[in-house]
């Protein structure tokens, strides 16, 4: 039985003034990978590409543990998209050969009356079709469990989006300005930043 499911997730976060604007730091697409999953769960593929190892997800009485490839990159204004190239269930035949996921994400900068915000959005969609003992399932109840499942991955990314990205700003922020003062000394206090 062929399954759909959707969610969609929006962020808009009040960014604490740095010494160096946001925009900077988002053009570092490794450093917002690392921010948003831990390091341990990351592989770099590529400047852009990285291949990331999701926790175990359990739906009803399964338990897989998806594997996804992601584009991650910036343009020029700061604008940061996110996109799955491939995906792969680990130890599940099965369902790796039945399922496609398509997540896509944009992050960027906004100023709105002196204040810096970090606004955006993820559309996250998985088809999977299922193995028998599902069949006898009401599909309404295997959407909403599906449908919850992927509310419940995006709402993960959007506490670590609040929580570890500004942190990691804030240091990165703080050592980059702290570097450009040192090797600058009679620069002290102006930015090429600004």
């Amino acid at each position: 039985m062929q399954t759909r499911f959707v969610a969609s997730q929006s962020v808009e976060i009040v960014v604490p003034e740095q010494p160096i604007p946001i925009k900077h730091y988002l053009r570092q697409p490794q450093r917002l990978v690392q921010a948003l999953v831990e390091s341990s769960r990351i592989e770099q593929l590529g400047e852009e590409l990285f291949r990331l190892k999701m926790r175990p997800l359990s739906f009803m009485m399964l338990t897989i543990q998806p594997t996804v490839d992601m584009r991650v990159w910036t343009e020029g204004d700061g604008i940061v998209h996110l996109k799955s190239v491939a995906c792969q269930i680990l130890g599940m035949e099965y369902i790796n050969q039945r399922f496609a996921l398509d997540l896509k994400g944009r992050l960027f900068p906004s100023q709105i009356n002196g204040v810096t915000y970090l606004k955006g959005k993820a559309d996250l969609q998985v088809q999977v079709e299922l193995p028998p003992p599902f069949w006898l399932t009401p599909k309404p109840v295997l959407e909403a469990t599906g449908n919850g499942l992927l509310k419940s991955v995006l709402l993960t990314i959007k506490h670590r989006l609040m929580h570890q990205l500004l942190l990691d700003y804030r240091k990165w922020a703080s050592a980059t300005a702290n570097t450009a003062s040192a090797q600058a000394p009679d620069l002290a206090g102006q930015s090429d930043f600004a």
